[in-house]
């Protein structure tokens, strides 16, 4: 005779992959379902981005405040620091600063553009040749040879600030627009787009990210190499900094040296803070 089977247990069904009585393959007394797990988005702007980099440089400007306050400063010194002189180099030096990135967005962005479509791709060797050659020459030889050229002022020190700085605003644009998905093109142009509302609807918006990120680079650039504009009779903090080296006078040294870098790193946070606040928001997700 044959004897009935025992019944198995449940750890012997659970290694089995038997569901337990009541075949739903739940645990006993579990009868609502788990909720769905809610992922946080990041978030844009957080107080570390905020403030950190301006109490940084508060603290650093009351510092340097601070050491002049007790500085012995002598009659050079105090000549080359007076009657409103640092005040109007660190202006002529923000003035530098945005006139040559405003130029360089509307030379680099726009003609990034044109080497990415069909038309104009021929001419990228020979633009990005340009380009590199602005970057590879040495500052102070490329600002030496615009003076022997130009004469001294202001604009030889712009033009040469603006062919240093074009490289990474162009070759950002580039890479932004040639990293689009061919797709997403492709389905725009689907959906009856015409190339320009692809242009400014589809491809400029999801390069934004790498745009902006050769705009800050060419911003902080553009700070340190508007010190080299006062030998082309430009201006700026290089004043400061010049007359400290020739004068031998440590104070004016360590202020135009201090302010530069103050305003790089203030450029850089401002450029920042654009970075996430123009990313289109569908990026984030």
């Amino acid at each position: 005779m044959s004897t009935p089977e025992a019944p198995r247990t449940s750890r012997a069904r659970e290694a089995s992959g038997e569901p337990e009585a009541g075949g739903t393959g739940e645990p006993a007394g579990s009868d609502e379902a788990p909720s769905p797990t809610h992922v946080r988005p990041p978030a844009r702007l957080s107080w570390q981005k905020l403030t950190v980099v301006p109490a940084m440089l508060v603290v650093i400007l009351l510092a340097t405040w601070l050491w002049f306050q007790q500085a012995d400063l002598d009659a050079v010194s105090e000549n080359a620091l007076s009657n409103g002189q640092v005040s109007q180099a660190l202006w002529e030096h923000i003035e530098l600063t945005v006139i040559s990135t405003f130029f360089v967005l509307i030379i680099a962005i726009p003609l990034g553009i044109l080497l990415t479509r069909r038309a104009f791709r021929k001419a990228t060797p020979v633009a990005m040749a340009f380009a590199n050659m602005g970057q590879a020459t040495l500052a102070i030889g490329l600002l030496a040879l615009l003076v022997i050229w130009l004469g001294i002022g202001r604009k030889a020190a712009l033009i040469g600030m603006i062919a240093y700085a074009v490289l990474p605003v162009l070759s950002n644009t580039m890479a932004g627009l040639k990293a689009n998905d061919p797709t997403v093109l492709e389905a725009a142009r689907g959906i009856g787009m015409s190339p320009t509302g692809v242009l400014s609807r589809v491809e400029l918006p999801l390069a934004v990210p790498l745009i902006l990120a050769g705009v800050r680079t060419a911003l902080v650039l553009n700070v340190g190499t508007a010190t080299l504009a006062v030998f082309g009779g430009g201006g700026g903090l290089g004043v400061l900094i010049t007359a400290g080296i020739t004068n031998q006078r440590m104070p004016v040294l360590v202020l135009g040296s201090i302010l530069t870098v103050s305003l790089a790193l203030l450029m850089d946070w401002l450029a920042s803070l654009a970075e996430v606040l123009l990313r289109p928001r569908g990026l984030d997700l």
